[in-house]
């Protein structure tokens, strides 16, 4: 199926509110959570339970959501997500009561795991050439960070003017308005052999994230050496290894044991998680800071984020380019080192900090580093991959987007609560995450150079067989 330029465009553009709202809605109790927690009676756990709903499922069904995509093709598998979605948001702003709240969360999280991979495979039909292939996902890694950042800053202005439920239209009307425009969009490739469904690994994928990631975030209320904690994280842990032993023994694996043995992918994976922990962290301490410390409004909160979102926009649009044009590793190196220097700027937070001096310069080039870490990553992370295994990259880019926020958070957040004052704790979990970015900057920028894209060849040769084509795959795609 041939789209010319425009109309692809303007799927393109379609795919990619959607992805920005999949992660604008995860941001949009971050602000307002206070008035939640005072309006429906909330206590600490509920609290932390009902923060972290919406990317527990999220993070632990995008594998079986990937393979889904893989299995019915991208268009379909949009349109279910999307379906879910919508109605779990309905749910969400309707809620009477706590229990209505967290269970559409949870929900919520299940429609965005299909939606993301699907539209990751619908963008991969859109620019079949990989070259064109590449300057999309360098502009889609961006996209992310903008979801969340709209979704900080538009969430406390909005919860002040009228409601906290009116932040879940955002996601109905996004989501009616795909499913509307859904039917403009390439339908799949003519399937060849269609991937197992491997039910068996995708439980225990699914249960095995969710747990670990619970007791994770279990940590910041209970302490680290609780039952609460320590059983939960063993039996996570204990189903994530049954799960690598039962994909080593399946014809037809949920997560084929090959497919994190490129390095490149890899350690692209582990930037994703460091780059959306470190925003994370940021949005969330300098929000309880101050609204809770210094006595702040939700509105005023959202309004401080303000020079985040124009530094953000400017570099995110900078950031694509840049990474077509000097390859990912170097993009992808700078941005995280650029984030870095943001988070430890933050470090030096104190009861007194002013907002000029103390957090304006992290929060201006906090982003500028993101963006750019974000785009880098997304074309290392997904690029060299098989057409049929486009669902497969997609899930497993977002499970590394998801579980940063989610698990990273958690452990920086348990370890703020082991410091005698709240504010030195604040600044112990931006000095650990800026010293996790400085690591992780030296794996990336010890990769091999790929290079710009002035000269692309786009004949490549892959199979599904073995790993070993798609490291092929990825070098004669990404050399100049």
């Amino acid at each position: 199926m041939t789209i010319v330029a425009p109309t692809a465009r303007a799927a393109f553009a379609l795919l990619g509110v959607v992805q920005s709202v999949l992660i604008f809605t995860i941001m949009i109790l971050t602000v307002p959570l206070p008035l939640v927690a005072r309006e429906l009676a909330l206590g600490p756990s509920e609290v932390l339970l009902l923060s972290a709903a919406y990317g527990l499922s999220f993070a632990a069904l995008l594998l079986l959501g990937g393979r889904l995509t893989d299995r019915y093709g991208g268009r379909r598998m949009l349109r279910w997500g999307l379906a879910l979605l919508a109605a779990a948001s309905v749910a969400c702003a309707l809620a009477p009561d706590y229990p209505v709240l967290l269970a559409g969360r949870f929900v919520q999280g299940a429609g965005a795991a299909l939606t993301a991979p699907a539209a990751v495979a619908v963008v991969r039909r859109l620019y079949p050439e990989p070259a064109a292939y590449r300057r999309a996902m360098a502009t889609w890694g961006g996209l992310s960070v903008i979801g969340a950042t709209a979704g900080s800053v538009v969430s406390g202005a909005v919860a002040a003017a009228v409601s906290w439920r009116w932040l879940f239209a955002v996601p109905v009307l996004v989501a009616l308005a795909g499913l509307a425009r859904s039917g403009s969009l390439p339908t799949p490739a003519p399937a060849g052999r269609r991937p197992a469904l491997d039910l068996r690994g995708a439980a225990l994928a699914t249960t095995g994230l969710c747990t670990a990631s619970y007791a994770l975030v279990a940590s910041t209320d209970h302490g680290w050496r609780t039952a609460e904690v320590l059983a939960p994280l063993a039996a996570g842990l204990l189903l994530l290894l049954a799960f690598a032993s039962a994909e080593r023994r399946t014809a037809d694996p949920l997560l084929p044991p090959g497919f994190l043995a490129d390095r490149p992918r890899a350690t692209a994976l582990v930037a994703v998680m460091a780059t959306s922990a470190g925003t994370a962290l940021a949005f969330v301490l300098l929000s309880l800071y101050l609204q809770q410390l210094r006595g702040w409004s939700a509105a005023d909160t959202s309004a401080a984020f303000l020079p985040y979102a124009a530094a953000l926009l400017l570099s995110g649009r900078l950031a694509g380019p840049l990474a077509v044009r000097y390859g990912p590793v170097p993009v992808t190196a700078a941005g995280l080192a650029l984030e870095g220097v943001g988070l430890a700027l933050l470090a030096g937070l104190d009861p007194g900090s002013s907002y000029t001096t103390g957090l304006l310069p992290g929060l201006l080039l906090l982003p500028a580093g993101a963006a750019a870490s974000f785009a880098g990553a997304a074309v290392l992370a997904t690029g060299g991959v098989a057409p049929e295994r486009t669902g497969l990259a997609a899930g497993v880019f977002n499970t590394a987007m998801e579980l940063g926020p989610t698990a990273g958070l958690a452990a920086l957040m348990a370890l703020a609560a082991t410091r005698p004052t709240v504010v030195g704790g604040y600044a112990a979990a931006f000095a650990v995450a800026a010293a996790g970015l400085a690591l992780t900057t030296l794996a990336v920028a010890a990769l091999p150079r790929t290079g710009g894209t002035t000269r692309t060849t786009t004949t490549t040769t892959t199979t599904t067989t073995t790993n070993a084509p798609e490291r092929t795959t990825r070098t004669k795609e990404f050399t100049s």
